[in-house]
């Protein structure tokens, strides 16, 4: 079989595939619901293949390693944060572009993810293992944690997880005390792929973390802010003083280290109250910006390195 890649621009052409699909009879599996239809999901799948990274990243702390996942589309690759958990994880290609034939030898018996599927290589994927597509909300990934937990049989686990994780945030919350409610927190990203930089709404990933602590973004981003949808707003230099702030985290892709000095020294960056004050702090982008629960630990460390209590008595 040649290699058969699909992609959003070009129309499709492949082989049947169903001799390959595994048949699974109404006792081996269970009928799992999604936006795209219905599956019929083996009760304990352990051949998964994964076709984005924050399903990746849920499943290795569901401790159930996938034989297979994509190469990240983005420039932030969990596959840095998630380095030392990848070893005898495979390849299918690049996120949309995935390479059938591979998929095919892999042998799975789960194929799942959330942005990485589509209503086109749905029926592609369906004919080489039962195939889910997950939602892919940034601010409620905790409720897709436990989806995905629920379908590979691993609930309590994630139970245990959100469990854990909670208390973390808990004790943070405890070590900030009363001035929890006078901190207000900026987080910006330089994309390796956009010349503009631009902050992350409360509705974004990082924003639900800092919400879930207690720590308010500034009412001026709050105010351009109009549905959950908006979790990324762009900023031009001349709007820059929109990510002013009393801590200011910047993710840097890096692809885009030059576009992230070319600011820091510009007169208009040098004026704000947080770079004034020292209170900048560059952080991983591969776990800030987009995950699951294991992302969501990382920025919670991160916050307790750096919202110390001096820091924020000053």
């Amino acid at each position: 079989m040649s290699v058969l890649i699909i992609t959003a621009c070009h129309s499709i052409k492949y082989q049947d595939l169903t001799l390959s699909k595994p048949r699974l009879s109404n006792t081996e599996c269970k009928l799992v619901k999604h936006e795209l239809g219905e599956t019929c999901v083996s009760i304990n799948p352990q051949r998964i293949i994964v076709t984005e990274q924050v399903s990746l990243e849920a499943l290795i702390a569901l401790r159930l390693k996938p034989i297979a996942t994509v190469d990240t589309a983005f420039v932030a690759s969990k596959t840095n944060f998630l380095r030392s958990q990848m070893d005898g994880i495979h390849y299918i290609g690049k996120e949309s572009q995935f390479n059938l034939e591979t998929t095919l030898k892999l042998h799975p018996d789960l194929i799942i993810g959330t942005y990485g599927i589509n209503a086109e290589n749905y029926k592609l994927f369906s004919q080489i293992a039962p195939t889910v597509k997950l939602q892919n909300v940034h601010n409620e990934w905790k409720e897709t944690l436990m989806s995905l937990a629920e379908i590979v049989n691993r609930t309590a686990t994630a139970k245990t997880l959100l469990i854990e994780y909670q208390q973390r945030l808990e004790k943070l919350r405890t070590a900030l005390s009363e001035k929890i409610n006078e901190l207000e927190v900026s987080v910006s990203r330089f994309h390796g792929s956009n010349k503009l930089p631009e902050f992350r709404s409360q509705y974004s990933f990082p924003g639900s973390i800092l919400a879930e602590v207690g720590i308010s973004m500034p009412v001026n981003q709050r105010q351009l802010i109009k549905t959950p949808d908006d979790t990324i707003v762009k900023l031009s230099l001349e709007k820059i003083d929109l990510l002013d702030a009393d801590v200011l985290f910047v993710a840097v892709d890096p692809g885009a280290k030059e576009l992230f000095k070319k600011y820091q020294n510009s007169q208009l960056w040098q004026t704000l109250n947080v770079v004034k004050n020292q209170q900048v702090y560059s952080v991983d982008s591969s776990y800030w910006i987009f995950g699951s629960i294991l992302s969501a630990n990382a920025i919670i460390d991160d916050l307790w390195k750096y919202l110390s209590l001096e820091k924020v008595h000053n």
